[in-house]
């Protein structure tokens, strides 16, 4: 019998929301609008990194990598440069999407 299908493999997906919905979750957004350290903090917990590494476009690109959502590391920095909040928050809301998924 041929293998067809490597193991582990799945097809890749997007973020769960766009960069800019933000009313979807406003309790996320009110953290990251008066806390956004504490909601980096908050990320870096939830996929088990260090504080420090919660913002920015390095846990983005974790992320991305490690639940195959579509995106480049150029993407990744465009969002984490030009718009931090909003990609912090993306990042949050799509971490908590999936933990009520149970796929997180």
């Amino acid at each position: 019998m041929a293998v067809t299908n490597q193991p582990g493999r799945y097809e890749p997906s997007n973020f769960q929301t766009s960069l800019f919905d933000c009313c979807d979750d406003v309790g996320t957004c009110c953290y990251g609008c008066f806390c956004f350290l504490c909601l980096g903090c908050s990320i870096a917990r939830d996929m088990q990194e260090c504080c420090l590494c919660g913002i920015g476009m390095t846990i983005r690109s974790v992320y991305r990598t490690r639940y195959n959502i579509r995106g480049s590391l150029c993407w990744d920095y465009l969002a984490a440069g030009c718009c931090p909040l909003c990609a912090t928050c993306q990042l949050k809301r799509d971490i908590d999407r999936r933990k009520e998924q149970g796929i997180f």
